[in-house]
């Protein structure tokens, strides 16, 4: 299962882009994300990121991500809510804290919660995007001409990620397998969990001694970076998200440094809404997504 959550290659106009260009426009996207308090907008991107997905070809994932985001997002708003002592609207008093002060809750602390919920699940969904459909191995290509050794850890790290969660499944499973595994009254479920988490330390400390044991035979340990081959030019899908993430980050630019979509959340909350504000929320998603409209050549 947890393999699903790693690059594979498919047939979308994201895939087929090539990673730098895919990785700084998932850039911009944290950028834009960042740069903005307005919900509207966050909203406008959280709808663009999901459809982005799904027109990649991996929104079941990001869907799967989505209900993670729910549970982290609820811890968030809470802690906001009972620290935040700046908003005017108090819509319940729970007397004194002692060292923590007026237990007074408010609205303002409630929707500034939200919003950073909203701009943690936006980052969490864009870094989901980014790593399921931005190929590693041609990332790190970049890097390999300025720190081979740093290059080569690296790949063989994302590489290890992915054998280590089979070996974890496999072992989970053998453990279910054994008599009396099941009876909770024999064995601890949190007991299980240690040891599953021993045997998969001890198999990644071996593995990894093999691995660098195979590379030193193999005239790694000397390795020097070759110059690089010939450049592939820019397709029409790396040109098209390239225009893409300039436009989204002029527009985020643009509505973090003007009137566009105001929005403050203490003293007391304040969001007017205008032509502006619903033109930049409709502008975003459509730069965002009009790259994966695209799908000529990649079926």
């Amino acid at each position: 299962m947890l393999a699903t959550l790693f690059y594979r290659r498919l047939a979308s106009p994201l895939h087929a882009t090539r990673a730098t260009v895919a990785a700084g426009w998932a850039a911009v996207l944290v950028v834009a994300t960042l740069l903005t308090d307005n919900p509207l907008v966050l909203g406008a991107l959280f709808a663009g990121v999901l459809a982005a997905g799904a027109g990649a070809g991996v929104g079941h994932e990001l869907a799967r991500t989505s209900r993670t985001v729910l549970i982290v997002a609820l811890p968030i708003v809470l802690v906001n809510v009972i620290t935040s002592r700046e908003g005017l609207t108090v819509f319940a008093r729970l007397g004194d804290l002692g060292p923590f002060g007026q237990g007074n809750l408010t609205v303002e602390a409630l929707v500034y919660g939200t919003i950073i919920a909203l701009k943690v699940g936006l980052l969490m969904l864009v870094t989901t995007l980014a790593s399921l459909t931005i190929d590693p191995d041609e990332l790190l290509v970049v890097f390999r001409r300025h720190s081979f050794r740093s290059a080569l850890t690296a790949s063989l790290a994302t590489r290890m990620i992915g054998v280590l969660a089979a070996d974890s499944q496999r072992l989970a499973e053998a453990q279910r397998t054994r008599p009396g595994a099941v009876d909770p009254t024999k064995r601890s479920p949190v007991g299980e969990r240690v040891r599953l988490l021993s045997a998969i330390v001890g198999s990644s400390l071996d593995r990894s001694m093999d691995v660098a044991a195979t590379l030193e035979l193999r005239g790694f340990a000397a390795e020097r970076p070759r110059a690089s081959g010939l450049r592939l030019p820019f397709s029409r899908h790396d040109r098209a998200f390239a225009v893409s993430a300039a436009c989204v980050l002029a527009l985020a630019l643009v509505g973090a440094f003007t009137q566009m979509a105001p929005f403050t959340a203490y003293p007391l909350v304040r969001m007017p809404v205008s032509l502006a504000t619903i033109t930049l929320c409709v502008a975003l998603p459509v730069a965002l997504l009009f790259p994966l409209l695209d799908r000529r050549g990649i079926e």
